[in-house]
């Protein structure tokens, strides 16, 4: 059955294309689930408009790709994501997101195929995303993923907190390792020793 993607699934495809799959995979798990739609006549037709007039809003000549690269170059894109405490997202980046993200901070049109991603970022942090601007121009862009209403840690600093190295406890107290073993350790309030 021919479908359209409405988002990106896992070893089909990525949103808008229009892919064969079989039909039980169509009605049972892609078309209830709302991940896809039925490749209509009209509908394909509206997609491939929409891909023509991307292709032309795309870099037409090396010099504009280069122009599109240097913008690139310098843009940081910040994805706000659900996460774990462990630093997993609930979810993914894909590189659909990166192609919205970089029209809605910059207005370039960057087609989600021409994104170099292996595979969907999954784990919040600092990313370097290889874009294929036009043949032999490729730019990366710095990414970071971060959790909702977090921030990342500065790069030379570790991820998770230390304790600190001074030896700064609580100011008063001797710490264990330089209390010496003794008469002092009594105090009054301790108990007496047992009988025997």
């Amino acid at each position: 059955m021919e479908i359209i993607l409405l988002s990106d699934v896992e070893k089909v495809g990525l949103r808008g294309e229009v892919v064969s799959v079989a039909d039980g995979y169509a009605r049972n798990f892609l078309l209830p689930r709302r991940l896809a739609e039925r490749a209509t006549v009209g509908r394909v037709a509206e997609i491939r408009r929409r891909d023509e007039q991307r292709a032309r809003q795309e870099a037409r000549t090396e010099d504009q790709g280069r122009e599109i690269a240097d913008v690139l170059g310098k843009t940081v894109l910040r994805f706000e994501v659900k996460a774990g405490s462990t630093g997993a997202l609930f979810g993914s980046v894909t590189p659909t997101d990166v192609a919205d993200e970089i029209w809605r901070v910059r207005r370039i049109r960057i087609d989600r195929r021409k994104i170099d991603l292996a595979e969907p970022i999954k784990r919040i942090g600092r990313y370097d995303v290889a874009i294929e601007v036009f043949a032999d121009v490729r730019v990366d862009v710095k990414t970071l993923v971060v959790p909702e209403g977090g921030e990342l840690p500065p790069e030379d600093e570790p991820q998770e907190a230390e304790a600190p190295a001074d030896g700064s406890g609580d100011a008063g107290e001797p710490s264990a390792e330089t209390s010496e073993p003794g008469a002092d350790d009594v105090t009054e309030d301790a108990p007496p020793p047992p009988d025997q």
